[in-house]
């Protein structure tokens, strides 16, 4: 399992070239510049103590900046505690942090990130280039660090001065920059396995105290970002999202994150509480292995598979109208995003007739591999079961136990749900889990043509011409891919009234608590 499942990959919204480029310089947003939610009750007040639930087991409990973040708990305390390179914006989709502005070079293979003026580390140590350096390489040497720096080598990350770091790239990435948002967290150099229960980060509030999976931060009053509101936040991990809303609901946290839309209706006629609501949050496609072997290796079966599933009704019954339909594309979140391409509905006929022209056994029963990790995940394979039959297809829903399917049947599976809490970029989404090489290539795709169309749009800086070759990849991924993407679910947050300013972006951008405040 890598670090972007359990409870989700955690990142913000995609970026285009010209936003990345834009993001340049000295200007760019501020490092607490996200969305916020919620109606501000006047001026930020400070103090006060924030009660955070949070998804986690204890069986998955880790400290490690660059391990496997199995849980959410995890996440939020490291998130909190250390800084990454850069961050999801509101205004611009890549927003800077610990790196206060980035360059590219002509040909796009080598950047420079500028570290922000007056960062320290919790201790009080200035930050340097070779902490950086060295912790980019600490994430590179991981497990899964060549999915986490796509195209970057251990060798080609050096410093340049007490300021700057430089990265070259294999190949040339307009996109690079958006790829450090979620995983570069930056430790103090040479810091031992054996410290990181003690290691001091760069974050708005440092750790306390941590105890079988729940902790207390305190705030950083040396935070290089700006003002941080809150004296402490604290952090109860709970192992169901009914479980942390009901936590909220009875008074004993303040915070419960994507809980789903049953608690959405049941929170909804309480006015001590807030139901927030973040617009196509969430995907959870159904995955077709496309590699040799496979029922699904014709695309023309996978096709008729997504012309077999009724949208409307999956949004309805499975998300409770909470979502949205969606066409086979990941990266709805996107500013480029094809909204040109047809969006495709049922037909039944259509896809009877592209099942004889290749072939597909209709006597046998095929198995769809689900699990319960989040909400509707279950319920969505089951109503398309249900659908399926229609077209005359048997589908036999398996729920396994979540470890035993990142194990065993994530990245290997021949037809299985799957999920990512966030709503990024078409092109993040191409280099995460489509392109051949991609770490998380979840329906073993090896498409030439696709991968052609992401080198044109990742080796270019040229606004037209990255807009064309976008087109043509998302074209592509329509048409031929292993996703069956029926629709985005919108996140659903409850919140105690008193709470103010919560950030309202997706996947990592709302862990962004440092602007917070209680009133």
């Amino acid at each position: 399992m890598c670090v972007t499942r359990r409870q989700l990959l955690w990142d913000g919204t995609g970026i285009g070239v010209a936003g990345l480029l834009a993001a340049c310089g000295a200007g760019g947003e501020a490092s607490n510049g996200t969305g916020a939610s919620g109606k501000a009750a006047g001026k930020p007040r400070a103090g006060g103590t924030l009660r955070v639930g949070a998804l986690g087991r204890a069986s998955a409990i880790t400290r490690d900046p660059h391990g496997t973040q199995a849980n959410e708990s995890d996440y939020l305390v490291l998130a909190l505690a250390f800084d990454t390179l850069t961050v999801p914006g509101a205004t611009a989709n890549t927003a800077p942090r610990l790196a206060a502005s980035w360059q590219p070079s002509a040909d796009l293979k080598t950047w420079k990130f500028k570290i922000a003026k007056g960062a320290v580390f919790h201790d009080g140590t200035p930050v340097t280039a070779e902490d950086v350096v060295w912790s980019l390489k600490r994430l590179r040497n991981t497990p899964s660090g060549a999915a986490r720096l796509p195209g970057i080598q251990a060798k080609n990350i050096s410093v340049q001065g007490t300021d700057t770091v430089v990265v070259v790239s294999d190949y040339a990435n307009a996109e690079f920059p958006l790829l450090t948002r979620f995983a570069t967290f930056v430790m103090k150099k040479g810091t031992k396995d054996s410290e990181l229960d003690k290691a001091p980060g760069t974050g708005p509030f440092k750790l306390d105290w941590f105890r079988g999976g729940n902790s207390r931060l305190v705030r950083n009053d040396k935070w290089y970002g700006g003002t941080v509101h809150l004296d402490a936040i604290e952090i109860t991990m709970f192992e169901t999202p009914q479980a942390i809303a009901n936590a909220l609901l009875s008074g004993q946290i303040d915070v419960a994150s994507n809980v789903g839309a049953v608690a959405a209706r049941t929170a909804k006629s309480r006015k001590d509480i807030q139901v927030l609501r973040r617009p196509d949050d969430m995907a959870m496609p159904i995955v077709m292995r496309t590699a040799k072997g496979s029922p699904f290796a014709d695309a023309q079966v996978r096709e008729a598979m997504r012309l077999v599933v009724d949208r409307d009704a999956m949004v309805k019954q499975v998300l409770s109208g909470y979502g949205t339909v969606a066409n086979d594309i990941l990266g709805t979140g996107d500013p480029a995003f094809a909204k040109d391409i047809p969006q495709r509905t049922r037909d039944l006929a259509k896809a009877k007739q592209l099942l004889t022209d290749a072939g597909f056994d209709l006597s046998k029963t095929y198995e769809l591999v689900t699990t319960e990790d989040i909400s509707g995940l279950a319920d969505s394979a089951t109503l398309f079961a249900n659908q399926a039959r229609e077209a005359d297809i048997k589908v036999k829903v398996v729920k396994q136990e979540s470890g035993a399917f990142w194990e065993k049947t994530w990245k290997t599976g021949d037809f299985y749900t799957t999920y990512w809490g966030t709503n990024d970029s078409v092109v993040f989404f191409a280099s995460k889990t489509m392109v051949s090489e991609a770490g998380q290539n979840e329906a073993g795709w090896n498409d030439p043509g696709f991968d052609a169309s992401y080198r044109k749009v990742i080796g270019t800086a040229d606004p037209a011409q990255r807009t064309a070759a976008l087109q043509e990849l998302q074209q592509i991924e329509h048409e031929r891919s292993g996703y069956l993407l029926w629709g985005m679910a919108d996140g659903i947050d409850l919140a105690a009234a008193k709470v103010q300013n919560l950030p309202k972006l997706a996947g990592y951008g709302r862990v962004q608590l440092e602007g917070v405040w209680l009133s």
